[in-house]
């Protein structure tokens, strides 16, 4: 019988060995040579700290700064382990709100945040990035419309005319790679980022 059992042992440690501790330790060592900033997890620093990652958004809530997609990413409630709180933008709970299109929760989340919007900036439609959630929660980009029609209000918290906010958007858009895959987008920790290197408060 153990004859019969031995290939089947030596496959399986091979195997082990192989897809569980080779193939891994050499697509890191691979990733990390080719692409060091992506395989680090592009982190961004300023002077020296890690502030961030390019891969992962914030929560800015500042008028002088670009705010990013609403995030509806929970962690566990500090008084009740039962129970999940809001916590955007946390990466340890990557996930979406799991509420759909006929949510009457969803339905007015979405209209409050259209109202306070528009409130904001009566002039323009509100672009659907910024009360919509991504499916991850941790959306670090913006469209181009989204960062635009947030201009009246950063340029005002900032004293800046509007023209100079937006340019610093033009500069910031991201296109599609390749000009073809993705869309146009705007990264938002670090277009607040450009705002502050600009020394413009």
């Amino acid at each position: 019988m153990l004859k019969e059992i031995r290939p089947a042992i030596f496959v399986l440690l091979a195997l082990t060995l192989i897809t569980g501790l080779l193939y891994p330790l050499a697509m890191t060592a691979v990733a990390g040579f080719a692409f060091p900033t992506r395989a680090e997890g592009s982190l961004i620093t300023r002077n020296g700290q890690v502030i961030g990652s390019a891969l992962i958004g914030q929560e800015f809530k500042d008028d002088k700064y670009f705010h990013g997609r609403p995030s509806a990413t929970s962690a566990a409630d500090p008084n009740d382990a039962t129970k999940t709180v809001p916590a955007p933008y946390n990466a340890a709970n990557s996930s979406g709100s799991n509420l759909g299109p006929t949510s009457k929760a969803l339905a007015d989340r979405v209209k409050e945040d259209v109202d306070k919007l528009r409130a904001e900036n009566p002039a323009q439609a509100v672009p659907v990035d910024l009360v919509t959630t991504s499916a991850s929660g941790l959306d670090p980009d913006i469209s181009p419309e989204a960062a635009l029609f947030q201009v009246p209000r950063v340029a005002k918290a900032r004293g800046l005319p509007e023209a100079s906010v937006q340019a610093l958007i033009a500069r910031q858009t991201q296109g599609r790679l390749l000009g073809l895959l993705g869309e146009p987008r705007v990264n938002v920790l670090a277009l607040n980022l450009a705002l502050d290197a600009a020394r413009v408060q």
